[in-house]
């Protein structure tokens, strides 16, 4: 069924889908949207779960957190400030292998108080064990809330999953959305099931502590699972495309990168720009590409270092910036590079904070910088002197 819907509305449509038992919810601008309509589902029956209005973000995780400690498949959402004051509960859900799904609506945080949408929230956060995922477009943001459940429940996995959405850009821009019957859903997502919860019948101790002798373990084990992402994300998409038809190419996206000499890496909605860009630029004789990160974690070092082996020089667009050093996602990339013992020149272009336009001639001119060989840290739209 085709709908015309926000990103917001989409990812709702998308969790209703999913069959959550227990939805926790708390406002947040660019968020909100999401859980004001999965309250009217449940009000109007379209959604059988228990609707819990908390009365912070933080209690927010916290109660989807002991809703899946009994078993219940569970969602929240959040962005920004409130990401921020979940941080506490984001280590206690990934620690105790909660399989919550999180929608994160991206936006700046403060100071200065600033509502648009950049990627700083999600990408302060990337190593609090969660997996993070990164939707393009609307369409993809509903079928990541299916996506997010069937891997984060995988037993290999068993970790919650954080699916970001660029704040504005896609939470409150409308697209034609093709939304799935329930019966694909069902066929593609089981019910949730776990021996990873509180049962009388069978009692097991959840959230106990470790000293140092046995916390090497648990860590190793983490990671170890965080790792096993990257091969249930093929049969999880193989399984989803059998169901709906739809078919997704992984942890990354490959566009006119083969036979390119700059590639420029970029996260989330921007991609569509960046991908005209490469048509307007390919039409005028340039070998440029595009190579878009679905997951930030895990990291995909493996596939996209095999992806940018030919390229001459690399390039990372991010809304983010790490003060006092680089982008968050350019240092994961340059590591990815020199681990594949690859050497080509790369440039870290900035944009995009705080809702800032990122323009079609900035991406041009980060392709020509990039076949130029400038290699070094830039800030789009930043005119010297003037600050």
């Amino acid at each position: 069924m085709k709908r015309f819907l926000s990103g917001d509305e989409a990812f709702a449509e998308g969790v209703r889908l999913a069959r959550p038992a227990v939805i926790s919810a708390y406002p947040i601008t660019p968020q909100t949207v999401v859980v004001e309509r999965l309250s009217e589902m449940v009000e109007r029956g379209d959604l059988d779960a228990h609707y819990v209005h908390v009365e912070s973000e933080h209690s927010a995780l916290s109660c989807a957190m002991g809703a899946s400690a009994t078993g219940a498949r569970a969602f929240t959402a959040t962005s920004s400030q409130g990401l921020l004051y979940m941080a506490e509960v984001l280590t206690y859900a990934a620690g105790g292998r909660f399989p919550i799904v999180m929608m994160n609506a991206n936006r700046a945080t403060a100071l200065p108080w600033n509502i648009y949408g950049d990627q700083r929230d999600s990408l302060a956060l990337l190593d609090h064990g969660w997996i993070q995922m990164y939707a393009q477009d609307n369409q993809e943001a509903l079928d990541m809330a299916l996506l997010a459940y069937a891997v984060a429940e995988d037993p290999r996995v068993c970790l919650p999953a954080m699916v970001n959405i660029d704040g504005f850009a896609l939470t409150h821009t409308y697209e034609s959305v093709d939304i799935p019957s329930q019966e694909q859903a069902d066929e593609f997502l089981p019910p949730y099931t776990t021996d990873n919860r509180f049962d009388f019948a069978h009692p097991v101790n959840l959230g106990y502590s470790a000293g140092p002798e046995f916390n090497r373990y648990y860590q190793y084990e983490h990671h170890r699972d965080v790792l096993a992402v990257e091969a249930v994300v093929p049969e999880v998409e193989a399984r989803f495309a059998v169901a709906t038809g739809r078919q997704y190419s992984g942890m990354i996206e490959e566009y006119c990168s083969e036979d390119a000499e700059a590639v420029l890496v970029c996260v989330g909605s921007i991609a569509g720009l960046v991908r005209q860009v490469v048509d307007e630029l390919r039409a005028a004789g340039r070998t440029v590409g595009m190579m878009r990160l679905r997951y930030l974690r895990p990291f995909p070092a493996g596939a996209l270092a095999q992806a940018l082996a030919g390229a001459r020089a690399v390039g990372v667009l991010e809304k983010d910036i790490s003060f006092g050093a680089e982008g968050t996602v350019f240092t994961n990339v340059n590591s990815a590079l020199k681990q594949a013992g690859l050497t080509c020149p790369t440039e870290n272009f900035i944009g995009g904070l705080g809702g800032d336009d990122i323009t079609a001639e900035q991406v041009k001119q980060s392709f020509e910088m990039l076949l130029g060989g400038n290699a070094s840290v830039h800030f789009l739209g930043i005119e010297e002197g003037v600050c």
